[in-house]
């Protein structure tokens, strides 16, 4: 297995930690920063009870900004979802882990291809379906770590782009995501009856 170690340095803006460590083989995929005991990775079946919490974090900000659509217990992904999830492919999941490879956060991504379709062009997009930080380790950077990852991967990845959705109430995500320099690709609209 071919190994590849690239040492960049990062802007204190970004991250408070002097240089990046990637490390890609052709299993792997990940970013350790020296100076940190943070390192983000593909996501492995000992993560699952983690990022069922990290889930139930998240339906709790959904509920609370859109109780008619938010039910007030459960989880988007239960354990034997998640085992299915780890395994493919086309839905990488990755966490940020702290020094005792614990995952403090995720980025669950799916592959999007829209080969041969009669309007959109052929184009792969890497879309994040969910991205969460746990409550105890806001405000360390670890969404935008994970963030700046998804973009790596997918540019090494040939992706066209990547994106997401941000429900409307979340306004926390709204303005983080506009500070990654996300930018708004279309809108979901309704109409309560």
């Amino acid at each position: 297995m071919t190994q590849l170690l690239l040492l960049i340095p990062t802007s204190s803006c970004h991250f408070p930690y002097s240089q990046t460590i990637i490390m890609w083989s052709s299993k792997n995929f990940q970013i350790a920063r020296m100076g940190s005991d943070m390192n983000i990775r593909k996501a492995e079946n000992k993560d699952i009870g983690k990022i069922e919490e990290l889930l139930e974090q998240v339906r709790e900000v959904h509920h609370e900004a859109r109780p008619d659509l938010f039910k007030c217990n459960g989880t988007k992904y239960n354990e034997t979802e998640l085992e299915l999830l780890i395994k493919d492919e086309r839905r990488p999941i990755f966490v940020e882990t702290d020094d005792n490879d614990e995952a403090v956060g995720y980025a669950m991504c799916v592959i999007i291809s829209h080969s041969d379709d009669n309007v959109l062009t052929d184009i792969r997009t890497l879309y994040i379906d969910d991205l969460c930080v746990d409550e105890g380790h806001r405000g360390m950077h670890i969404g935008k770590d994970l963030y700046d990852h998804v973009l790596l991967f997918a540019r090494e990845k040939g992706f066209y782009n990547v994106t997401l959705n941000v429900w409307n109430g979340n306004e926390h995500a709204i303005t983080f995501y506009g500070k990654c320099g996300m930018k708004v690709q279309k809108y979901g609209m309704e109409v309560i009856l």
